[in-house]
């Protein structure tokens, strides 16, 4: 039951409000003056009714006194210099004396519930911020934690960062949450896949043209780093920019100004740079395929995203969401893995990354007919796939008792079994983890599972 707080020096009005508001299910208390007001704990109410004049002073002072609670002004004195002084104050509504039953009812119910939905979304998003720091990303295995720790330390910032990683693994997810959780949050982020715009229009597409200056350009027209001024500017795929479009982008990050193709005249913007790639711009630099100085003045800060290979346990859980999401999206049942599917998930390599899985369990869902999901169902061969991981698979070739063992031979439950008791008289948990690309939970869930005991130290 909301609890409502009325501030009204006539006593007939305080009166009928209160019993107005008592009939409606609603909790009231009341004061006859300001002085009487502030003796309350205002944070304790819900809502506060106030009149605009009052003994002692005026009802807009509780709207500071009482933030966050919402407070409704209401005068006889109904004028628009009046209300629009109240709102300016921070009243989140207005209303005459004397007002309508049903025109206070229905005030005070959008109040009401539009506090309510702010509260719900502030527990949410501290929800989302305890267990999924970046925009919903979901991951619990070293390198992601390691990601979520840079992304909260460089976010604040205007730093220019570089992200890296393969298809599919999330990396407009990462500039997201840079975006969101930067100064920047309320102004505009754009994305631009660089490998989208045809080559002879991306330096039209980027920093805009003017009217006339090449065929087809009928009007002026305003570049995706001008219309991020503010914010952030995602450049996904920056490794497929022509050298020519990396000339101008250096001069964006050098002198914060841009030229509209066309134009003789420079413009300042204020854009935090976020670019992305798959392919090693290191090595392209070197070879003069990408600019070494655009390549320096973009790795400020060098973000990598592992593989979903590479990932673990977070293999399973995010399997796990993706499943209940797409279920909701789809409007089905919400559905389970079988056994042997959650088997195939953790084996298969996923080269498509969590882009491939999103697709897999979307196409798993369409076609289910209500049973528990199966490999066939999400169309995964671990069979014509390696089934070890390459981190595993390193670990196994530079092993000397590896020799005799072909790796391709083994499933990944065979390899591990065979690499632990060769091993572990010469590594600690810590390092048999490491060599396995795993971390120490997984290992010791793997022993509990393959019955592999661990030795006591003597």
């Amino acid at each position: 039951m909301a609890k409502i707080l009325i501030v009204e020096d006539e006593k007939v009005i305080r009166n009928a409000l209160r019993r107005l508001l008592e009939r409606n299910n609603y909790q009231v208390e009341e004061a006859a003056s300001l002085t009487v007001a502030k003796e309350f704990d205002l944070q304790q109410f819900d809502m506060i009714v106030s009149d605009l004049r009052l003994p002692g002073g005026n009802g807009t002072e509780l709207i500071d006194l009482a933030q966050p609670i919402p407070v409704l002004i209401m005068t006889s004195f109904a004028s628009l210099k009046s209300a629009v002084d109240a709102m300016k104050l921070g009243a989140v509504d207005y209303i005459a004396k004397p007002f309508d039953h049903d025109e206070m009812l229905i005030a005070v119910q959008r109040i009401l519930k539009s506090r309510n939905l702010q509260r719900q979304n502030q527990v949410l998003k501290k929800e989302i911020a305890k267990d999924y720091p970046t925009s919903g990303m979901i991951g619990s295995c070293p390198p992601m934690e390691k990601l979520f720790k840079m992304i909260g330390k460089v976010s604040p910032t205007d730093a220019t960062v570089l992200i890296l990683g393969e298809s599919g693994t999330g990396k407009e997810l990462v500039a997201r949450a840079l975006h969101e959780q930067s100064p920047r949050s309320d102004a505009p982020m754009i994305s631009v896949n660089c490998a989208a715009i045809p080559e002879n229009l991306i330096e039209s597409e980027l920093f805009g043209h003017e009217k006339g200056s090449f065929t087809g350009a009928t009007t002026a027209r305003v570049g995706l780093v001008e219309a991020a001024d503010g914010g952030t500017l995602f450049l996904d795929e920056i490794g497929e920019l022509p050298l020519e479009a990396q000339a101008r982008l250096l001069r964006v990050l050098q002198e914060s100004e841009i030229r509209r193709v066309g134009s003789v005249q420079s413009k300042k913007v204020n854009v935090r740079l976020v670019a992305a790639t798959h392919r090693a711009l290191k090595e392209l630099a070197h070879k003069g395929e990408f600019r070494q100085d655009l390549y320096y003045r973009l790795n400020v800060v060098e973000l990598n995203l592992p593989p979903l290979r590479d990932r673990g346990d977070d293999i399973i859980e995010l399997a796990q969401k993706l499943l209940e999401r797409t279920c909701n999206k789809l409007n089905r049942p919400l559905l389970s893995f079988a056994n042997e599917c959650r088997v195939a998930i953790s084996q298969y390599r996923w080269p498509g990354n969590v882009r491939e899985m999103e697709n897999a369990i979307e196409r798993s869902v369409i076609l289910n007919d209500g049973e528990d999901i199966n490999s066939e169902d999400m169309a995964i061969d671990t069979q014509s796939d390696s089934q070890i991981a390459p981190s595993m698979m390193a670990s196994l070739q530079q092993n000397e008792t590896s020799k005799q063992v072909n790796p391709s031979e083994l499933s990944l439950d065979d390899y591990f079994q065979h690499f632990v008791l060769e091993n572990e008289n010469k590594l600690n948990e810590t390092e048999l983890a490491q060599k396995l690309g795993i971390s120490r939970k997984s290992l010791w869930e793997r022993r509990q599972r393959l019955g592999i005991s661990r030795k006591k130290a003597k």
